[in-house]
C-alpha cells in the first residue's frame, strides 16, 4: 500500500516539475522583455506600410512596447531623460506593419534577475488610534 502512494507520489511530483520546466531560451527571451519593459534597452520602431512600402513613422530610444490587438495599435512608453516619460499610440490596419530592433547588447543570462519596486507606488500606512 505505502510503496504504491510512494510511486504515485514520485510520478505525479516528476510531471509536476517537468510541467514547469522552462527552456534556455525562454528564460532568455523573459529576461529580455524586463529589461526593455525597465527601460534599459535602447530599441528603434518603424512602422511601414506594406502596399506602398513606405515608412510612416520610426523612433529611437529605451522603448516598452505593447501591441494591443484589442484596439488595432501599438502603445509605446519611451524614456527621454531620467524619470521623464512620453507615449506614443500607433494605429494598425491589415496594411501596417511595425518591426522593433533592439540596437545594445543586453547583458542577460538564465540565471538573473532583480526585483525593480517603485516607490511612489507604495501606500503610506497611517496608524489610526480607537478610544
Amino acid at each position: 500500500m505505502y510503496s504504491k502512494i510512494a510511486a504515485l507520489s514520485a510520478i505525479v511530483l516528476i510531471t509536476a516539475s517537468s510541467a514547469t520546466a522552462c527552456s534556455e531560451a525562454e528564460t532568455v527571451r523573459y529576461n529580455l522583455a524586463e529589461e526593455a519593459d525597465n527601460f534599459n534597452c535602447y530599441r528603434r520602431i518603424t512602422v511601414i506600410d506594406c502596399i506602398t512600402g513606405d515608412t510612416l513613422f520610426q523612433m529611437e530610444g529605451r522603448a516598452s512596447i505593447i501591441a494591443d490587438t484589442t484596439d488595432n495599435q501599438l502603445e509605446i512608453i519611451t524614456e527621454y531623460e531620467k524619470g521623464c516619460y512620453n507615449k506614443q499610440i500607433i494605429g494598425l490596419s491589415d496594411n501596417v506593419t511595425y518591426i522593433v530592433e533592439d540596437l545594445e547588447m543586453t547583458d542577460v543570462n538564465e540565471y538573473h534577475y532583480y526585483i525593480n519596486f517603485n516607490p511612489k507606488m507604495w501606500l503610506p500606512a497611517i496608524p489610526t488610534y480607537i478610544d
